[in-house]
């Protein structure tokens, strides 16, 4: 684990997304941190402090057995049976999360001298998976940033040629989870790139779908919903998140009828509800001389730099 920190430290994407995470959540929250942890944390870390997390965690009343397959109910029963009877249970809580603590920096920059693009990302926290507003939301996003065809990405690559691909999209959590939109951008568009990602969020808020847009953004969900089912394990992992998140039983077999009932006016709805421009974190993970007096003209807000870890360094 410690040697893969080394091979990270000079990997962009890696450094953008754990730097963006630290930034919106903060040291006290634990979203604020990639699941790899941080280098101190590993040295720290103590076989017994492994052992204690697994008994504390993970036990029968925190799980669920999903099983996909050609197997009668009564057969299934038997061999869960014989493999988990003796399995114990435990006392178990969900762990607090405390509150997010975001940067009031508006602008964050990691700093790698001699980079040939930017890797830029504009954050802010989101909503959680459960939430009643996951069609709506997972539609307008397919328009936004979700798609080749999203205006994102058509605007940055197809109008501007500032990269080979811009996309947006939600990270959803049991709880509170996170919206995201950038790419890798070339460094003397750098600035440029963030006014039009910017210029397309508002665009979103403040502009309905056009009749295809919504038509190629529902099809683009509800059509692609059968394909996760093609395979015992697809099935499996689709069923977790039943589980997981806290979702209805039936939540796969209405989703299809309800990404299909979103609206223009719907969507309008919920980007206006969950996009807010003036809240959005830029991160931008590159070469520093170059870009930060086009991002300083951009007037976001105060400047924060960071090393290659996510953390603050002045």
């Amino acid at each position: 684990r410690l040697a893969a920190f080394t091979d990270e430290r000079s990997d962009p994407d890696t450094i953008v997304a754990r730097t963006g995470v630290s930034a919106l959540f903060g040291p006290r929250n634990p979203f604020g941190y990639d699941n790899s942890g941080t280098e101190p944390s590993i040295k720290a870390m103590t076989r017994e402090d492994v052992m204690n997390f697994w008994k504390t965690h993970y036990v029968p009343n925190n799980a669920a057995l999903v099983v996909s397959g050609s197997i009668p109910v009564d057969d299934l029963k038997a061999l869960a049976e014989s493999k988990f009877g003796a399995w114990k249970s435990g006392e178990f809580s969900m762990p607090r999360i405390d509150a997010a603590e975001t940067t009031k920096a508006k602008i964050i920059i990691v700093d790698r001298p001699g980079a040939q693009q930017t890797m830029v990302r504009l954050l802010q926290l989101g909503v959680d998976r459960a939430t009643p507003d996951y069609p709506a939301l997972e539609v307008m996003n397919s328009e936004l940033g979700g798609l080749f065809s999203s205006r994102i990405n058509l605007n940055l690559r197809e109008e501007h040629g500032y990269t080979y691909g811009a996309s947006s999209f939600f990270v959803y959590r049991r709880s509170l989870g996170y919206f995201v939109a950038g790419g890798g951008i070339r460094t003397d568009a750098s600035a440029p790139a963030v006014t039009e990602i910017l210029k397309e969020i508002h665009r979103m808020i403040d502009t309905p779908m056009k009749p295809d847009e919504l038509s190629l953004a529902k099809d683009s969900q509800s059509r692609s919903l059968p394909g996760i089912f093609e395979t015992n394990s697809g099935e499996a992992g689709a069923l977790s998140e039943l589980f997981v998140y806290n979702l209805a039983r039936d939540y796969f077999s209405t989703l299809p009828e309800r990404l299909n009932a979103v609206s223009a006016e719907d969507a309008e709805a919920v980007a206006k509800k969950y996009l807010h421009p003036d809240q959005l974190i830029l991160v931008c993970v590159g070469d520093r001389a170059k870009i930060e007096p086009e991002l300083l003209k951009l007037d976001l807000g105060a400047v924060e730099i960071r090393d290659a870890d996510g953390n603050v360094v002045h």
